[in-house]
């Protein structure tokens, strides 16, 4: 064959574009389960960092933490009854357009013996996702911690959210009375009731908005199971 041809050229790199793409869905599919199981432990840290627990005990073995912390992994209805038992987790894998609009998940959790609730969390920032989980005191009313993500936020902005400072603002605030929402992000410096209004990020206004609405948009579906 005339490799100076034009069907060698054609010919040759089709092969190796086959031989690429091979090698390429062989790797993907060698370190799929890898790649689950780092998403899955990943999902634990979060929910974890939501209970306030620390990063050294995260470290040593994020899964023997979050079965000893986590008693129950249930699907809450939007009346506030358990449908499923183990089921949360994978629910709260999903984003709010792929999940059962009709039910929630719910973290039953034990912390120094007592009773802590999680809650997952999806909105959007300035750039694209964010998400979180926030944890509340068995009375319901209180917030006992939060975790905040983000896919694409501007550090030193946005990006804020991520920060200890930002989420450790949330801790004791009023998270909801009646079922109606009572915690909210406000404008950095506006902040009238400090017994749930948190600061916003300062010059992150858009996501420290996201996060307002995200906290509103997906608690308010937990309102029952708050009443009960």
């Amino acid at each position: 064959m005339n490799t100076n041809s034009n069907s060698y050229t054609i010919i040759y790199a089709s092969v190796m574009v086959i031989i690429v793409a091979f090698l390429l869905a062989f790797v993907s599919s060698s370190l799929k389960e890898r790649q689950d199981t780092n998403v899955k432990l990943d999902k634990m840290k979060q929910i974890l960092s939501s209970l306030n627990i620390s990063e050294d005990e995260l470290k040593q073995d994020a899964e023997a933490a979050y079965n000893k912390y986590v008693v129950a992994d249930q699907i809450i209805d939007l009346n506030g009854n358990v449908v499923a038992e183990n089921g949360g987790f994978e629910v709260s894998s999903k984003s709010l357009k792929e999940a059962d609009l009709n039910q929630v998940p719910l973290y039953v959790c034990k912390v120094n013996g007592e009773t802590k609730y999680v809650a997952p969390l999806y909105g959007a920032g300035l750039w694209g996702p964010i998400w979180g989980y926030i944890s509340f005191n068995s009375d319901k009313k209180t917030v006992y911690g939060t975790y905040f993500s983000h896919e694409g936020e501007t550090p030193g902005l946005g990006a804020e959210i991520t920060t200890e400072a930002f989420q450790s603002s949330f801790e004791g605030k009023q998270l909801q009375e009646g079922g109606d929402v009572k915690i909210s992000v406000v404008k950095n410096g506006k902040v009238a009731n400090s017994s749930c209004e948190v600061d916003g990020i300062s010059g992150g206004t858009i996501t420290s908005k996201g996060v307002d609405a995200m906290l509103h948009d997906c608690l308010k579906r937990y309102a029952n199971f708050f009443n009960k």
